[in-house]
């Protein structure tokens, strides 16, 4: 099977929610989900409106994985977290 790189958006509750303790939790349940505690993973603060910003976290998954409804719905559970939505998927090549 072919490998997908997945964009997910995760947004917080408050501008005064800890962005990197939302990261490191989200990282473990995506690696749990991709099977994969090595894969690149890539993190990024985007900024929103009135000092609410957005952590937009990329990863490489299998294919044969299938939906990450699971992975989405474990993460919008953690504390402070108030919005998940997956915002790209593509087909990696080479």
């Amino acid at each position: 099977m072919a490998s997908v790189i997945i964009s997910m958006k995760i947004m917080p509750e408050s501008p005064e929610i800890d962005l990197e303790a939302i990261y490191t939790a989200s990282e473990k349940l995506i690696r749990a989900f991709t099977e994969d505690a090595e894969g690149e993973m890539k993190k990024e603060i985007e900024p929103v409106a009135f000092g609410l910003s957005a952590l937009k976290i990329t990863f490489v998954s299998d294919e044969s994985k299938g939906s990450t409804d699971d992975v989405e719905a474990k993460i919008k559970e953690l504390d402070g977290v108030s919005s998940v939505e997956i915002i790209d998927v593509r087909r990696a090549i080479g």
